[in-house]
């Protein structure tokens, strides 16, 4: 399973050069406030020395317009993100190939739930071998069609959980607070979270009214 590679919609135009790209402020409306920016880090520092409501500009990437909006286009540090997450979505277990299709809403909530877990620097667990660094431990996320939900749980370092590298009682209290830090983190970021199995494993949807953006 895979994600796009950020290749510009339809909207870019074959006049845009690499030059036409940056960084900028822009206000609520996508008005373009000050820039261009060479990096997202000095767009960020423009807009904390600008004196700005914070809420009332963001720095944004893509190219401004005649009228002084923003076309957005794909970052450099997006498209870092969606290799990262890609990668990232290349461990999950067999089961999504297996069971559930590209075309299934299941599909979308899963790189939902992994996009999060990643811009929260937690990793995907390899849970069919499929990497050299499958011992590493992580958060696996395993289909449940019929509650149209993704299972989430944790997994420790092999040497923790199969060489009881610290004892039972370290491995057990470990897992019990990864497992509900996992949980916390869906939920900060609007996923609806319900304990599954004594608490666990999660059982992940999306908000009600709010599909994924790749559905």
């Amino acid at each position: 399973m895979s994600v796009s590679n950020g290749t510009p919609g339809p909207e870019a135009t074959a006049v845009e050069s690499v030059a036409d790209l940056g960084w900028w402020l822009v206000d609520g409306g996508a008005q373009v406030v000050a820039g261009p920016f060479p990096t997202h880090v000095d767009a960020a520092l423009s807009e904390v020395s600008s004196g700005v409501a914070t809420d009332a500009v963001v720095a944004a990437y893509g190219v401004r317009r005649d009228d002084g909006t923003l076309a957005r286009r794909f970052s450099p540090d997006d498209r870092a993100f969606l290799a990262h997450l890609s990668a990232q979505l290349d461990r999950l277990a067999d089961d999504w190939d297996l069971l559930i299709s590209d075309a299934d809403p299941l599909t979308g909530l899963v790189c939902e739930v992994a996009a999060a877990l990643a811009e929260a620097g937690l990793p995907l667990h390899d849970c069919s071998g499929r990497t050299s660094s499958k011992a590493l431990g992580g958060v696996c996320l395993t289909p449940s069609p019929a509650q149209q939900a993704v299972i989430v749980s944790w997994a420790q370092h092999d040497r923790i959980s199969l060489g009881q590298a610290r004892g039972r009682l370290a491995e057990g209290a470990v897992q019990d607070t990864m497992t509900a830090a996992v949980g916390e983190v869906l939920a900060a970021f609007g996923f609806v979270v319900e304990g599954l199995g004594d608490a666990a494993a999660h059982l992940v949807r999306a908000a009600e009214g709010h599909p994924t953006v790749w559905e």
